[in-house]
């Protein structure tokens, strides 16, 4: 008896999360709730000073309640979160900690600053460990400089640009890359392999971390998005704009079903030209 010929293979399709900073001043708690309402694929948990983002039962609860999966822990490496979970390296271990406890399969960091002696040192070293401890992709995130009165100041170790550094995995946010004056669309493609994550945004070269909508700044993202899709992107692409002008939560909402149609557009693979 023939049998039937096995069904054309779909193209694989790249997650697109929505990270809980899109949804500021809002809770985590209302990240999930609009990423289901949405449409989205999952959410990345920015930790922060709330006690939600930091509690991987609760985080775990909201998940199951919204069928949202975590596909990304942010590390609490801002300024602003200096005091969240104590030492730097404790930041680190903890994020992995609790990445590997929700389901999270990355953890998204920051370069570390200059003054962090002891931590900035041994950086690129410390975090293969505690990746291959816990299970888990750490993913370092390209910066861009700090300006004083005109001229750059050194604030990151050994660099705000993760490209050439000895790091195995990258985040790659495209409005920092605006700030730094670079092309996402070449440096992602410099990246290679090693590019594990990204953060969907947008921005100019004016000194400003916008975070726009894609479209609104001067980053190629429709054709770095496009290049993931036709080099089979293994990662998560996660949406994070910047809402907290937006009209009420209905603009909110409609700020972030486009740019979850922008990412869905772009990252569609190409058909195939027949010959």
């Amino acid at each position: 008896m023939p049998t039937s010929p096995l069904p054309a293979t779909e193209p694989a399709t790249i997650p697109v999360a929505l990270s809980s900073a899109s949804v500021y001043p809002l809770s985590v708690h209302d990240a999930f709730a609009v990423a289901n309402d949405l449409g989205y694929d999952g959410v990345e948990v920015m930790v922060t000073n709330s006690q939600i983002s930091q509690n991987p039962d609760t985080l775990r609860g909201l998940s199951e309640r919204y069928q949202q999966p975590i596909m990304a822990i942010h590390a609490p490496t801002l300024l602003l979160t200096q005091q969240v979970w104590g030492k730097a390296w404790t930041k680190i271990e903890l994020s992995a900690a609790m990445a590997a406890e929700v389901g999270a399969s990355t953890v998204v960091t920051h370069p570390p600053f200059r003054w962090q002696t002891g931590y900035a040192e041994n950086f690129a070293e410390g975090v293969r460990n505690i990746a291959k401890q816990y299970g888990v992709t750490i993913a370092v995130e390209n910066m861009y400089p700090w300006r004083v009165r005109g001229r750059e100041a050194k604030a990151y170790l050994p660099h705000w640009n993760p490209v050439p550094e000895p790091y195995e995995h990258v985040t790659w946010d495209f409005s920092h890359a605006a700030i730094a004056g670079m092309d996402s669309f070449e440096e992602i493609r410099k990246l290679g392999d090693r590019l594990s994550h990204v953060h969907l945004t947008d921005g100019t070269p004016n000194g400003k971390d916008e975070h726009l909508l894609p479209g609104e700044g001067t980053q190629r993202c429709a054709e770095a998005l496009s290049y993931l899709a036709d080099n089979d992107f293994k990662g998560v692409v996660a949406i994070e704009v910047s809402t907290r002008k937006a009209k009420g939560a209905g603009g909110r909402e409609e700020q972030l079903k486009q740019t979850l149609e922008f990412a869905r557009e772009h990252l569609r693979p190409k058909a195939p030209v027949s010959r």
